[in-house]
C-alpha cells in the first residue's frame, strides 16, 4: 500500500454530513428514562424480520458474499458513515475480521438506487468502528493489540494512509471536534481509555499530541501519552499515565456542538464530555430499553441514535428532553449484534449493519437501509 498524505478537499461533494444542531449543550442534564418515541410504537416484524414504527419501511442493501454494485460485499460488516457525493451519497463500511478486514463503500445516486460498489482499503487486521472528518476522509480503526488508523479515501480514488501519530492500541471509534480542532477516541479494553488527538495542522493527521483523559469526578483534564506507539508490553497506552480514567469497553464516539458522546459497554453508559468546560457526565445509565451500548450517531435534531451489541438488537433514540425509546427492532439475529449507524446527507435515510446477521457468523452479515419521516 501506498503510503503518502491526502490532499485536503473541503469541496461538498466529498464532505461528510456535519451535525451541528442542538445537542445537550449542557452535558450535566440528568441521565434519561424510557419513555415514548417521538416516532410511536415500533409494529410487527416485516418480511425481513425489521420492526419499525408507522411511516418507516425498510430494505436489504447488501449481504455477506452476495454481489452488490459490483463488489462481494464483506464479511463481519461494522462500523460505517454516509458521504456526500455529487448528486447521489457513499456509505462506507468497515470489516471486522482478522488479516483482511479494511473498508468497502457503496456509491448511491440521488433515488437511492445502487450505483457501484468498491473496496477502500484491504489487508488490515479487525476494522471495527471508526469517524468521519470535515475533509471528507473516513477513519477506520483496528479493535486489535497495537492497533492502527487508517485514513481513506469515500470515493475511491486515493490510497489509504496509517495515521501513526495517532497512536498504537485497541482502536474503536473515532470523533472529530472542529472547534477544538482535534479527534477523541475510544478504547475497547476492560480498562480502556479516552484520548484526544490533537494534529500539528487541522486537516493533516500525520504529525500531532495523543492526550488521554484523566481524573476521577466530573472535572477532568487532558495529559500526555509520552509514548503513542509503544514496543514494550508494559508501555501500553492506557497504563502510561497514573491519572489516567479507565472505561470498560470503549465503544462508539460522536461530537456535536461542543460535546462529545461515547459509549462503554462494560459500564452499560452513554458518557458526555462537555468539551467547553471539561466535565465528564453519564446521560445514560442504563435501566432503560437501551442495552449493550455499542456505536452512536446524532442528528442536527439533537438526537442521538444507539445500536445494541446484542441486547434485543435494537436501535434506540435518546431525545434532548431525556427519553430512550427504540426505533427499530431485528428478530431472529439473536447471536448478532447492529454496527455502523449512519444518516444519509439529506437525513431520510438510516443505514447499518447486523453484524452476523441470522446465522450468528461473520458470513452472515446483512446492510439495511430505513427510510422515514427521521427528525432533522
Amino acid at each position: 500500500m501506498r503510503r503518502r498524505t491526502f490532499m485536503l478537499n473541503v469541496s461538498a461533494g466529498l464532505g461528510a454530513v456535519a451535525v451541528s444542531g442542538t445537542l445537550w449543550r449542557d452535558a450535566t442534564a440528568p441521565s434519561v428514562t424510557a419513555g415514548a418515541s417521538p416516532y410511536g410504537p415500533l409494529g410487527p416484524p416485516d418480511a425481513n424480520g425489521m420492526a419499525l414504527p408507522a411511516g418507516f419501511r425498510g430494505r436489504i442493501v447488501a449481504r455477506t458474499g452476495q454481489t452488490v454494485g459490483g463488489l462481494r460485499w464483506h464479511p463481519a460488516p461494522d462500523g460505517g458513515a454516509c458521504f456526500a457525493a455529487g448528486t447521489g451519497w457513499i456509505y462506507v463500511s468497515n470489516s471486522e475480521v482478522p488479516l483482511t478486514g479494511g473498508v468497502s463503500a457503496i456509491r448511491f445516486r440521488a433515488d437511492g438506487s445502487v450505483e457501484r460498489a468498491y473496496r477502500i482499503l484491504d489487508g488490515t487486521n479487525l476494522n471495527c468502528a471508526g469517524g468521519a472528518t470535515p475533509w471528507g476522509t473516513w477513519l477506520s480503526c483496528e479493535e486489535t493489540f497495537r492497533g492502527r488508523v487508517y485514513e481513506t479515501d469515500p470515493q475511491g480514488v486515493r490510497a489509504a494512509v496509517y495515521r501513526a501519530a495517532m497512536g498504537r492500541f485497541k482502536h474503536e471509534a473515532a470523533a472529530c471536534d472542529p472547534d477544538r480542532r482535534c479527534v477523541y477516541l475510544t478504547e475497547d479494553e476492560s480498562d480502556g481509555c479516552f484520548y484526544r488527538f490533537t494534529p500539528n495542522t487541522w486537516g493533516d493527521l500525520s504529525s500531532g499530541r495523543l492526550d488521554v483523559l484523566c481524573g476521577t469526578g466530573e472535572a477532568v483534564e487532558w495529559r500526555p501519552v509520552p509514548d503513542p506507539n509503544p514496543t514494550a508490553i508494559q508501555r501500553q497506552t492506557r497504563h502510561q499515565v497514573g491519572a489516567a480514567r479507565h472505561f470498560s469497553g470503549g465503544e462508539g464516539c460522536h461530537y456535536a456542538a461542543g460535546v462529545c458522546y461515547f459509549t462503554a459497554k462494560g459500564d452499560r453508559k452513554v458518557w458526555a464530555y462537555d468539551a467547553v468546560r471539561q466535565r465528564l457526565t453519564s446521560v445514560y445509565d442504563g435501566g432503560g430499553t437501551l442495552d449493550g451500548v455499542d456505536n452512536i450517531t446524532g442528528t442536527a435534531a439533537g438526537d442521538l441514535y444507539v445500536a445494541e451489541d446484542g441486547g434485543n438488537m435494537e436501535i434506540n433514540v435518546i431525545t434532548p428532553d431525556g427519553v430512550v425509546a427504540p426505533i427499530m427492532r431485528l428478530s431472529g439475529q439473536d447471536g448478532s449484534e447492529i454496527t455502523g449507524p449512519a444518516f444519509s446527507p439529506d437525513g431520510t435515510r438510516l443505514y447499518f449493519s447486523s453484524q452476523r446477521g441470522t446465522s450468528g457468523s461473520v458470513t452472515g452479515g446483512i446492510t439495511y437501509e430505513v427510510t422515514g419521516p427521521f427528525r432533522r
